[in-house]
């Protein structure tokens, strides 16, 4: 994939710009909370269980097929991934072998979730799964109190069918409350089990923008990540913890309201989602296209 697309110095720059501004309002109360050893149950999780740190969050990119040009395009080149021409610095789009077989692999797990249609019937029941039949002081967010208090959290996951089908959720189960899902996926099965309706799907999107590094372009990456952090919020508020505390309200899907709620909610990331997808399943197939190693390694 050569450089199609060439920048000169001013609209690059304002690009940069932009993107930090976009970023900082995420990233900056992110690093201050830290700097104060505060944690937040809910936004922590954009930076704790995703890897990207914040200023490499905030740092801006052009992505693969972008020259920049102007003397200060240089700086680039203090980054792993830059190379420089004659004409400007691009990222170079050739995929080292184990970047390009995570491709390989990414963009057959993107591309097996973009042929199903959305399931809505989950209702968020992962999260009680996390704490059922778990001592008070063991759960994840122990600092946060349960709406419904241990028993009634219990009662609930033994009340409601879960289904989960997202294998990076389901590993987080209690032991007890394992057996009680009806899928029971694994790493090996989750390109026949993610589904789009799922959110912890959807947030992933942001995992397999960052994961091709300077390759993928800022706005894609950002967009990603905001996607994320919407989809974070809801997860949470319909989770079995008392967040009010924190100004955020209660989705109870132990009600019948509530479970039509999520799916409403739920159904709007999907079709939010989608697009997002079929932009990373782009870049990665045309960044596979010229990379030998990876096109063998789907």
């Amino acid at each position: 994939m050569s450089p199609d697309t060439v920048l000169g110095e001013p609209e690059w720059r304002a690009r940069e710009e932009t993107h930090v501004a976009r970023m900082r309002p995420w990233t900056g109360p992110h690093q201050a909370r830290r700097s104060r050893g505060e944690k937040h149950p809910v936004l922590d999780f954009l930076f704790t269980y995703y890897s990207l740190p914040p200023a490499q969050l905030e740092r801006w990119q052009p992505g693969a097929g972008v020259l920049l040009t102007g003397e200060r395009a240089r700086r680039f080149l203090d980054r792993t991934g830059y190379v420089e021409t004659p004409d400007g610095v691009h990222a170079d789009p050739v995929l080292p072998p184990k970047r390009a077989r995570m491709a390989g692999r990414a963009v057959s797990l993107l591309e097996a979730t973009a042929a199903r249609p959305p399931r809505l019937n989950c209702f968020g029941l992962h999260e009680w799964a996390m704490v059922y039949r778990h001592p008070p002081d063991e759960v994840r967010h122990a600092q946060l109190p349960l709406r419904l208090g241990s028993s009634g959290t219990d009662d609930v996951v033994e009340s409601l069918d879960i289904r989960c089908g997202h294998f990076d959720a389901f590993r987080f189960f209690t032991e007890q409350a394992r057996p009680l899902n009806m899928l029971q996926p694994t790493r090996e099965t989750q390109r026949d089990l993610d589904q789009p309706g799922c959110l912890h799907v959807g947030m992933d999107l942001y995992k397999w923008a960052y994961k091709l590094g300077p390759l993928v372009p800022s706005e894609l990456l950002g967009d990603c990540f905001e996607l994320a952090a919407d989809i974070r919020v809801l997860d949470m508020r319909a989770s079995p913890y008392d967040l009010s505390a924190l100004g955020y309200s209660p989705v109870p899907i132990e009600t019948a309201a509530g479970r039509a709620e999520y799916a409403r909610h739920q159904a709007a990331f999907a079709r939010r989602a989608a697009p997002l997808r079929e932009r990373l399943i782009t870049l990665y197939r045309g960044l596979l296209s010229g990379t030998e190693v990876g096109s063998e390694s789907q």
